[in-house]
């Protein structure tokens, strides 16, 4: 495959522990087996060759002790005292045979043997032979069949009567026990690898399910659906999870020690602010051009410090309040709970209020004081601009199973804003009318703090030419925390 200049190389996927432990288990196994399976063979093959050269080493004794000289000195071999029934059928597959033997190890060959030969002879090889000593050789016996041939020498009469005395048998039934043996050990050990290996994965499944539950369990932290890691794990994975639930808990006294820091540092300063100002307000106008002109520049100043404590206030509450795993809030409740407090608050104006929410529960993967600051900021928005009705309406949005979003619809009726002032009051400290009250950091905020959870804040026009401000943000799965 060739590659296009530029385009990035993605890694490998990396092979599961499951797989890296079933592979190497499996294969460990494999050559375990065959090891076993070469050696219990060769133990066979020698065990069968053994007990042929036993029974041949038997029949040896057998013609040995048949084997006489009669009155001229000639070799005589009483084939009726053989007990063997072989020794007299045609190629039967077992034979005997004596040759005579010459001081130079010449002689010669056939002299007496069985009538299973018929008309042929064992070829022997030349062979050295002690007295006594028995000989194993291979050789190919009659129709070209192979033999295992066993030979021994017997001297008689001095030194002058030597003679070489074999037997054979035919290797073929041996040779077929022999694989036949090899194919059945070979099918057994094949159904045993199977068996270890469903054993092995039947091992590494039970071995491995603490991981799942694990995995489950960091989950529901993830999702919101626990604030810690549930559940009981082996010892080995004990300590991790307590390790972890330990930087959850610390993770939170941070946040929460420095959102207390920095509510203290805004009432600080908040205080002597508002002492200034509610001087220069009582302050009369004195004749001093220059006291008269302090008043209001006093008030101004005043007034460009609280916003910049509002804004940086906000900013480190988020910058803090970084999303932490396993915070949730349920939206209904927060939604309903904000309309009232803006009821109370738009009394006079006689606003109608109007709530869409599913049937189901709605969970915010976020804090609960996070989803009040950007909710409440825009609801009290639509409630300075609207002439009559707000609706707020909650839908789900399914585009990603894995990462399921909410969408918190927030409509007035009033006179809208223009597509180019849209992104303008977005920005930090801009007010699109002074007559309105407020700090001009309400939308900001909402927005950062939309994209500090991955979600984003939608400024669209309505049919009914109001404003429509859409807040979409992570969803939470329900569950238990």
């Amino acid at each position: 495959m060739t590659r296009v200049p530029g385009e990035p190389q993605h890694p490998p996927a990396p092979l599961s522990l499951r797989w890296r432990l079933l592979v190497a288990t499996v294969a460990g196994v494999a050559v375990a087996l065959l090891l076993a399976g070469l050696v219990l063979n060769g133990m066979f093959e020698r065990h069968v060759q053994q007990q042929f050269e036993q029974t041949l080493t038997h029949q040896l004794d057998q013609v040995m002790a048949r084997f006489e000289l009669d009155a001229r000195g000639q070799p005589v071999m009483s084939e009726q005292a053989l007990s063997e029934p072989r020794w007299n059928k045609p190629y039967s597959g077992l034979y005997w045979q004596v040759d005579a033997m010459a001081t130079d190890g010449q002689g010669r060959t056939g002299i007496l043997r069985s009538r299973s030969l018929w008309d042929t002879t064992l070829a022997l090889q030349p062979d050295t032979l002690d007295d006594g000593a028995v000989h194993v050789h291979h050789a190919v016996g009659p129709l070209g069949a192979p033999l295992l041939l066993l030979e021994r020498r017997v001297t008689t009469a001095g030194e002058s009567g030597r003679w070489r005395i074999a037997v054979a048998a035919d290797e073929t039934a041996m040779q077929a026990a022999m694989v036949q043996f090899s194919r059945v050990l070979a099918g057994s050990l094949a159904v045993l690898l199977v068996l270890l290996a469903v054993a092995a994965w039947a091992q590494v499944a039970v071995g491995l399910r603490p991981l799942k539950v694990l995995e489950t369990a960091l989950q529901d932290v993830e999702q919101g659906r626990a604030h810690q890691l549930l559940g009981t794990f082996p010892a080995e994975l004990q300590p991790v999870a307590d390790s972890f639930n330990k930087v959850l808990t610390r993770n939170t006294q941070v946040v929460d020690r420095a959102r207390a820091q920095a509510a203290n540092l805004a009432h600080a300063l908040k205080t002597p602010l508002t002492v200034l100002e509610q001087a220069a307000r009582a302050a009369l106008p004195p004749a001093s051009s220059l006291t008269y002109a302090l008043a209001p520049l006093v008030q101004e100043q005043v007034q460009v410090a609280r916003r910049h404590i509002d804004w940086h206030l906000a900013r480190a509450r988020m910058a803090g309040g970084a999303p932490l795993p396993g915070q949730r809030a349920e939206l209904g409740p927060v939604v309903q709970g904000l309309v009232r407090v803006m009821d109370k608050v738009h009394a006079s104006r006689a606003l109608t209020l109007r709530v869409d929410l599913p049937d189901r529960p709605i969970f915010f993967a976020g804090e609960e004081q996070d989803l009040q600051e950007m909710v409440g900021n825009l609801l009290d928005n639509a409630c300075k601009w609207t002439r009559s009705t707000v609706r707020v309406g909650v839908q789900v949005w399914p585009v990603d199973p894995a990462t399921p979003q909410l969408r918190v619809e927030i409509e007035d009726d009033g006179p809208g804003v223009d597509a180019d002032q849209r992104a303008l009051a977005m920005r930090r400290g801009v007010r699109l009318d002074e007559s309105v009250a407020g700090s001009g950091l309400g939308l900001a905020i909402v927005q950062e703090l939309a994209m500090l959870y991955g979600g984003r804040l939608e400024l669209t026009p309505t049919p009914r030419g109001g404003l429509c401000a859409a807040l979409v943000l992570p969803m939470a799965a329900p569950g238990v925390a």
